[in-house]
C-alpha cells in the first residue's frame, strides 16, 4: 500500500524546523490543536502544489492567508485541519519555529 504521507525534514534544531511533505489522495488532517512544551509556536506553511481536488486547509483564526498558499498561524491556539485530498498531490514546505517563552 502506498503511503499517504511522506515527510523529508530539511532541517531542525531547538527553534527552528523545516519540513517538506507530500499528502497523496485519500489523507486527511484530523481537527487538532499542536502542543508545545513552552513558548510559542509558529507555523508557516508554503503550498507548493494544491490536489486537483480537496485538501483545503481549515483553520480557526490565520495570522495571514494568501490565496491559500502561503499561510502564517499558531498552531498551538488554534484548532486547524485539512480536508480530504479526493484526488492529486499537496506538496507543502513548513517552516515550525518554537519562540521561547
Amino acid at each position: 500500500m502506498q503511503d499517504l504521507v511522506k515527510t523529508r525534514i530539511l532541517f531542525r534544531s531547538k527553534r527552528l524546523n523545516i519540513y517538506l511533505v507530500r499528502y497523496s489522495a485519500g489523507h486527511r488532517i484530523v481537527r487538532h490543536v499542536d502542543m508545545v512544551a513552552e513558548g510559542k509556536l509558529y507555523k508557516f506553511n508554503w503550498v507548493l502544489v494544491k490536489p486537483k481536488a480537496g485538501g483545503r486547509f481549515i483553520c480557526d483564526k490565520s495570522i495571514f492567508n494568501l490565496f491559500g498558499r502561503f499561510i502564517l498561524f499558531r498552531p498551538d491556539l488554534y484548532e486547524h485541519e485539512v480536508s480530504r485530498i479526493e484526488r492529486g498531490n499537496r506538496w507543502l514546505l513548513s517552516f515550525a519555529l518554537n519562540q521561547a517563552g
